[in-house]
């Protein structure tokens, strides 16, 4: 006879012949109480929460039958940190700080939605300068290079092949310097603000990031060379993680899980937000639904952002206009720059605001200290995320906060998919499966 431990391990034991299971914790006392219920044998495998596989703090309970999965569990809420029911307690434009973290490999994604849903509600949609708006795809556009540059590299790394992963985040190293130049930060900028954005861009942005653009171009034909035309990855990932357009469409799931089922969705281009109707760009699909799929589809999404940025930067060139809507209650005071002690007011306006203008300081105290009032009232908006459609619904009582915040994710919907990507799979291909979802459990779990 057996006993079902914690560890998910069976052990033989000299019993009356009755199976005996032993489990702690609520959900494994309830696949222990179901195991014994049925009278049969078998082995739960606890993979996670902090398996270097699951993609974060992602916990999967499998259930194997020798090397086959006979069925999968998700166990998610490791990485809660309440972020949304913080930005209740926080101003509108404080409110950026909060949900750039929440999915930390896409920040600028979660910024730019949630901004766009406040200018929405403001009623100044249509007053954002376009500079501020290029800008925003500029950083958005790099960002989902990265994105899928890390969903590519670790996924690689899983399998075993380190160099994926060596070139891959080499390749993100370059884009993240230029975030670093625009914003003074790798990663969780709050540099997408309400009414636009929190500075220009430093003089030499554009010839940097085209520089940096023409390395990930080198980079990504390694990537190519690495992977397209080698038949190890081909028998891991073709035919692997297979969810067809129905099964995306009853999970809610989108992004380029949805794509290499066929189905060209592209918020950027069914419902366009930041002058997105406006960039030459195309749609990548696929039609296996596999995991081969996935990466083939994101390889080419890589290449339409470049193409997107190189659009971006030739606007930049051309339009020198402001970065901040005109409206005074509405955009940050604060004029910042990045100095050796990292961003911060620039000190021109200090002198101004602390020796000059008695009312700008004043203005400046109120604004930063109080937030401006946003009218009562809901908006729900969208963007495409790396991982698919990323909504915000915010809901206003005419405060200068929030009074509610919530982030449709798009992790959270795409990991219901899950069970079906594993079950009758090899427990080596659970890896390749989640893998090729992409999840980031920060924006699951938030």
């Amino acid at each position: 006879m057996s006993t079902l431990h914690a560890t998910g391990h069976l052990v033989d034991e000299q019993t009356q012949g009755v199976p005996t299971f032993e489990a702690n914790g609520g959900d494994w006392s309830q696949i222990a109480e179901e195991a014994a219920r049925l009278g049969e044998e078998r082995i739960v495998v606890n993979m996670g929460p902090q398996h270097p596989s699951t993609h974060g703090v992602l916990r999967l309970m499998l259930e194997i039958d020798g090397e086959t999965v006979t069925e999968a569990r998700a166990g998610i809420g490791y990485l809660h940190t309440g972020i949304e029911k913080n930005m209740e307690f926080r101003t509108w434009t404080q409110g950026v700080t909060f949900c750039t973290r929440m999915d930390y490999v896409a920040p600028l994604f979660q910024e730019a939605a949630f901004c766009l849903g406040v200018e929405k509600l403001l009623g100044v949609t249509d007053d954002i300068p376009e500079r501020a708006s290029v800008i925003r795809v500029l950083m958005m556009e790099l960002n989902r290079i990265t994105s899928h540059l890390v969903c590519i590299a670790t996924g690689g790394n899983e399998l075993g092949a380190t160099t994926i992963m060596t070139v891959g985040f080499t390749a993100r190293e370059e884009i993240l310097k230029i975030f670093e130049l625009i914003s003074g930060l790798r990663m969780n900028h709050a540099y997408i603000r309400p009414g636009g954005v929190a500075q220009d861009v430093p003089p030499g942005t554009v010839a940097e990031t085209r520089k940096a653009l023409e390395l990930v171009k080198g980079y990504m034909r390694q990537l190519e060379d690495i992977m397209l035309a080698n038949p190890i990855l081909h028998l891991r990932l073709k035919d692997v993680g297979y969810l067809g357009l129905a099964g995306c469409m009853a999970l809610g799931i989108t992004g380029p899980m949805l794509r290499c089922t066929g189905l060209p969705y592209d918020v950027r281009k069914a419902f366009p937000y930041s002058g997105y109707e406006t960039y030459e760009f195309d749609v990548p699909t696929a039609t296996s639904g596999d995991s081969w799929g996935r990466l083939v589809v994101r390889l080419e999404e890589i290449y339409q952002s470049i193409r997107i940025v190189e659009q971006a930067l030739d606007r930049l060139d051309a339009n020198p206009g402001p970065v901040m809507v005109a409206d005074k209650k509405i955009a940050w005071p604060a004029q910042l720059a990045i100095g050796t002690d990292g961003m911060g007011n620039s000190l021109d306006h200090i002198r101004e605001i602390m020796g000059t203008s008695m009312e700008a300081l004043i203005h400046h105290f109120k604004l930063v200290t109080e937030g401006f009032r946003v009218p009562a009232g809901q908006v729900w908006q969208t963007v495409e995320h790396p991982r698919g459609e990323l909504g915000v619904h915010l809901v206003s009582d005419g405060g200068t906060r929030p009074y509610r915040a919530h982030f449709r994710d798009p992790s959270f919907n795409n990991l219901q998919a899950t069970s079906i990507l594993c079950e009758g799979g090899q427990v080596a291909d659970v890896v390749v499966s989640v893998a090729s979802i992409d999840p980031v459990l920060g924006g699951v779990d938030r």
